[in-house]
C-alpha cells in the first residue's frame, strides 16, 4: 500500500467515524434526566417515602459539607509549598536544602503529634459537630468549676467514639491548620538552628502549645465560655485562626529567635546588616500559593459548603490581602524610594493573617481597612524588631503572624457587624463589635489577645531554653558560616554551583 493510499483510507475512516458519531447521539448530554427519583435510596426503587426523601436530603447536605471541608483542607495543605518557597527564597542559597526540608519535616512530625494527642487535647470535648453530621459527639473535656481547660478523648483517633466519618473530616481540616502554626517558627529560626531541634520543637507545638490554647477558643474551653459566663459578647471569637494559628506560631517564632540569637554577621558593632535572600522570585511565587491557599483557610472554616456565608468570607479575604500588600508596598516605596518585593509579599500575607479571625463577621469595607492597617503594621514591626530590638527574623515571621494575628483578633471586637454568628458559643444573635454597640465583645477579644501572647511566647521561651540547655539548638559557628546543607543535611540544594561563604 502506498503512502498516499494509506492517508486517503485514514481520512475516510475518520470522516465515517465523525458522521456516525453525529447521527447516533445517545445518553443525557444536558444532564436533564440524570439523577432522579430512582437514585434515592428506598425500600421500593423509584417509590421513596417522605421519610426516605428527607433522609436523602440530609445525607446530601452533609455530603456537600464533607466534600467542601475536605477540598478546602487540601488547599490549606498546599500552603506548605508556599511557606517552603517563601522561607527558602528569603534566605541564603547555602542553607536552602535545610530550609526546604524543615518545611516538609514539620508537616510529618506535626501530623504524628496531632494524631497521637494534639487533636484529643484540642477537640476531645467539643461535642457534636453539626455541619459534619453531629454524630459521635466528643464530650471528654477536663474542666474546673465548669471552665473547660482541655480535652481528654479522641487520642489516636480511636477513643471516645472518635472513629467516625465526621470526626475524621474535622481531624484532617484541623490538622492542616495546626501545620500552619508549626511551620511559622521555621522562618524565624532559619540558617542557624539544628535540624534535630526543629524536630523536637515541632512535637512540642503539635502536642501541647497549639492544641491546649486551641481548646480554649475552638474546643469549648474557657475563653469561648466568657460570653455565657461573664457576658462578654460571644466569648473569644476567632473565625479561622488569627489567634489560634498565626499568633501561636508567631509568638513561638519570637521566643525561638530570642533564644537562638541572630545569625553571624547580622549585627556587627551596633550596625544592622541586611542579609538578602537568594531567590526573590521563589518567595513571590510562594506568596501567590499562600494567597490561593487562604481561600481554603478562611471560607473552609465554615465547615459547610451549604453555608452561603462562604461568599462573603472569600471576598473579605481577597480584599484584605490585596489592600495589605498594596499599602505595605506604598509605605516602603515612599520611605525607601523603591517598592521592596519582600515587603510587598509580607504586606500581602499580613493582610491575609489579619482578616483570618474577622473574615466571617465583618463587611468588605471593614475588611479593606483591616488589611490596610495590617500593611502599615507589618512594615513598622519589621523595622522595629530588626533595628530597635535587634532580633533576627530572616523572613519577618513575627511581624506577619504574631503582630498581625493579634491585630486580627482585636479587629473582631471592633468591626463585627452582627450579620453572622447567631448562637456561636451558646450566645444568641450575631457577633457584634465595638462600632456596632457591643463593648463586651471588644473586651473578650482583648483578653484573648493577651492570653495568646502570654501562652505562646512564655511557654515557648521556657521550652526553648530547656531545649537549648539539653539538646542544644544552634549549629556550630563554622557550620553556619559554611551553610547548613552539608553539615546538617548531607547534601547541597544547588550542587552545580560553587558558593563562597561570607560572614557579611
Amino acid at each position: 500500500m502506498t503512502k498516499s493510499k494509506f492517508i486517503k483510507i485514514m481520512l475516510l475512516t475518520v470522516f465515517l467515524v465523525l458522521i456516525i458519531g453525529t447521527v447516533a447521539l445517545a445518553g443525557d448530554p444536558s444532564g436533564a434526566t440524570t439523577g432522579g427519583v430512582a437514585d434515592i435510596t428506598a425500600a421500593k426503587v423509584g417509590q421513596p417515602t417522605l421519610a426516605e426523601i428527607a433522609d436523602q436530603v440530609g445525607k446530601n447536605k452533609i455530603g456537600i459539607n464533607f466534600v467542601w471541608t475536605l477540598i478546602t483542607g487540601f488547599m490549606v495543605f498546599f500552603m506548605q509549598a508556599g511557606f517552603a518557597l517563601v522561607e527558602t527564597g528569603f534566605t541564603r542559597a547555602k542553607s536552602a536544602a535545610h530550609t526546604m526540608t524543615m518545611n516538609l519535616m514539620v508537616f510529618l512530625v506535626g501530623a504524628i503529634g496531632f494524631y497521637v494527642c494534639g487533636f484529643g487535647l484540642m477537640f476531645g470535648g467539643v461535642g457534636a459537630v453539626a455541619p459534619l453530621g453531629g454524630t459521635a459527639p466528643l464530650t471528654g473535656e477536663f474542666a474546673i468549676n465548669g471552665w473547660g481547660l482541655l480535652g481528654h478523648t479522641a487520642f489516636f483517633l480511636t477513643s471516645g467514639g472518635s472513629y467516625d466519618v465526621g470526626i475524621f473530616v474535622l481531624f484532617l481540616f484541623q490538622m492542616v491548620f495546626m501545620d500552619t502554626a508549626v511551620t511559622i517558627p521555621t522562618g524565624a529560626q532559619a540558617e542557624r538552628i539544628k535540624f534535630s531541634a526543629v524536630v523536637v520543637g515541632s512535637f512540642f507545638i503539635s502536642m501541647l502549645l497549639y492544641p491546649v490554647y486551641g481548646n480554649w477558643v475552638w474546643g469549648g474551653g474557657w475563653l469561648s465560655q466568657i460570653g455565657t459566663k461573664w457576658g462578654l459578647g460571644h466569648g473569644a471569637v476567632d473565625f479561622a485562626g488569627s489567634g489560634v494559628v498565626h499568633s501561636i506560631g508567631g509568638g513561638c517564632a519570637l521566643a525561638a529567635a530570642i533564644v537562638l540569637g541572630p545569625r553571624i554577621g547580622k549585627y556587627v558593632g551596633g550596625k544592622v546588616n541586611v542579609i538578602p535572600g537568594h531567590d526573590i522570585p521563589m518567595a513571590v511565587l510562594g506568596t501567590i500559593i499562600l494567597f490561593f491557599g487562604w481561600f481554603g483557610f478562611n471560607p473552609g472554616s465554615t465547615l459547610a459548603g451549604t453555608d452561603l456565608r462562604i461568599a462573603v468570607v472569600a471576598v473579605n479575604t481577597m480584599i484584605a490581602g490585596a489592600v495589605g500588600g498594596f499599602v505595605a508596598m506604598m509605605v516602603v516605596w515612599i520611605k525607601f524610594k523603591k517598592p521592596d518585593p519582600s515587603m510587598v509579599c509580607n504586606g500581602t500575607l499580613a493582610g491575609l493573617v489579619a482578616i483570618t479571625a474577622p473574615s466571617g463577621y465583618v463587611n468588605v469595607n471593614s475588611a479593606a481597612l483591616i488589611g490596610a492597617i495590617a500593611g502599615v503594621l507589618v512594615v513598622v514591626s519589621v523595622l522595629f524588631i530588626d533595628r530597635v530590638l535587634k532580633i533576627d527574623d530572616p523572613v519577618g515571621a513575627v511581624s506577619v503572624h504574631m503582630v498581625n494575628g493579634i491585630w486580627g483578633v482585636i479587629s473582631v471586637g471592633i468591626f463585627a457587624d452582627g450579620t453572622y454568628g447567631d448562637g456561636l458559643n451558646g450566645v444568641a444573635g450575631g457577633v457584634t463589635g465595638l462600632l456596632y454597640g457591643n463593648v463586651g465583645q471588644f473586651w473578650a477579644q482583648i483578653l484573648d489577645a493577651g492570653v495568646v501572647l502570654v501562652w505562646s511566647i512564655g511557654l515557648s521561651y521556657v521550652f526553648f531554653k530547656i531545649l537549648d540547655a539539653t539538646l542544644g539548638m544552634r549549629v556550630k559557628p563554622e557550620d553556619e558560616i559554611a551553610g547548613l546543607d552539608i553539615p546538617e543535611m548531607g547534601m547541597l540544594a544547588y550542587p552545580e554551583f560553587v558558593m563562597q561563604s561570607s560572614t557579611e
